[in-house]
């Protein structure tokens, strides 16, 4: 059964700091590019950054490009989203994401998810 966990949310003050792991478990997602989406209240569910199976290409909202950044451990099978300079409105639920196709080197904006996690809380108060 494969499952993707997420860790690190919380309350964080704006201009803090966190970062979310996603740790994926029953497959190995080194030949598929991973992901982070969002849902605020309120609003649908959005693409907040993807990469590349190789890792070479790096994608991102651009609400968030310049503070966030993304990345992955294959050997873990692990990926991670740092967040810096944090605003009240990047308060959503965080979810990762594997892709359905392997060997993609495009974003993930767009695309069908093979696989999501059941997310985690960020709140950013101001």
């Amino acid at each position: 059964q494969v499952q993707l966990v997420e860790s690190g949310g919380g309350l964080v003050q704006a201009g803090g700091s966190l970062r979310l792991s996603c740790a994926a478990s029953g497959r190995t997602f080194s030949s598929y590019a991973i992901g982070w989406f969002r849902q605020a209240p309120g609003k649908e569910r959005e693409f907040v950054t993807s990469i590349s199976w190789s890792g070479g290409s790096a994608y991102y909202a651009d609400s968030v490009k310049g503070r966030f950044t993304i990345s992955r451990d294959n050997a873990k099978n692990t990926w991670y989203l740092q967040m810096n300079s944090l605003k009240p409105e990047d308060t959503a639920v965080y979810y990762c994401a594997a892709d359905s196709v392997p060997y993609q080197i495009a974003t993930m904006l767009g695309r069908t998810i093979g696989y999501w996690g059941q997310g985690t809380q960020v709140t950013v108060s101001s």
